[in-house]
């Protein structure tokens, strides 16, 4: 029976997954390898949860119980007794294989072991273990208090079970679980990210600015963001890394990243972290 979670990585996702989690009655024990990074997470989840409670969604007995259920896990090792674990840190394959191989002797054999990656492969994460089986893909949405969707990746070796575990925990959080191959970008970004490199190409060749670029989709095609403003909000340096992944995975050019993403990058402008990316912030 699942009732301590391990969540690996402190960032936007990392504490959103923590808080859903905490939200729904599990103890959670959440790690970073920077500590100040845990108690930042800490103050979010706190400010999250109390809108919560403004909005009348939350009482203020279950917040205080929620962040209760919240301990801070300053080394790899606090995580050796959790019943679940969620990887959440920097979109790049050797740090995710070196945090599952270490996972893999830390953990006990039946625990399963899941990472929120957008877009790396969950075949070689599950290969740096000795449990492929108990290795899956879960992939939530940003921002995950608000977003209902979970994408479940199944890797090359990874058991029904394993599957039907998280699709259960999924529908515990209030979640909608749906399962995705393991093929680069898995079912959202596959899509998603393509039309934002599409987007930025437009800005790049001027066929429109920006602002014109997102009202046309927003007004036209009813999407709630538009692709520009949704690339600042998820970070440029991850749109370009989902597109590299796409690129290498694929092996198609149509999955070119954009130069201009390339340039935006490499001059520190990210989007909304950065305070400017395609708007300013």
């Amino acid at each position: 029976m699942i009732k301590t979670v391990g969540v690996i990585g402190a960032g936007t996702m990392g504490s959103g997954i923590a808080q859903v989690f905490a939200q729904s009655g599990f103890t959670v024990k959440l790690h970073d390898a920077a500590s100040s990074a845990i108690e930042r997470a800490r103050v979010g989840i706190d400010k999250s949860l109390a809108k919560f409670v403004e909005k009348g969604k939350l009482s203020a007995a279950d917040r205080d119980a929620a962040l209760a259920r919240l301990l801070p896990a300053t080394t790899l090792h606090a995580l050796s007794d959790v019943d679940y674990v969620v990887e959440a840190v920097a979109e790049q394959i050797d740090i995710k294989r070196d945090i599952f191989h270490r996972l893999d002797t830390l953990t006990r054999p039946d625990v399963i072991l899941t990472s929120n990656t957008s877009s790396i492969s969950i075949t070689a994460l599950g290969a740096a273990t000795k449990r492929p089986d108990r290795v899956l893909g879960m992939h939530f949405m940003n921002p995950v208090p608000l977003m209902a969707l979970v994408e479940l990746i199944r890797g090359q070796a990874t058991a029904d079970a394993s599957m039907q575990t998280a699709v259960e925990l999924c529908q515990t959080l209030g979640k909608t679980p749906v399962e995705a191959a393991d093929y680069p970008g898995f079912i959202s970004n596959r899509i998603l990210m393509p039309m934002i490199n599409e987007a930025i190409f437009a800005v790049m060749e001027g066929v429109g600015t920006p602002e014109a670029i997102d009202t046309v989709m927003k007004l036209g095609m009813n999407h709630p963001m538009g692709p520009l403003a949704l690339a600042d909000l998820i970070g440029l340096d991850v749109c370009l890394a989902i597109m590299q992944v796409l690129q290498d995975g694929l092996g198609d050019p149509k999955y070119r990243p954009c130069p201009l993403l390339r340039r935006m990058v490499d001059a520190g402008h990210l989007g909304r972290k950065s305070k400017r990316g395609f708007y300013s912030y």
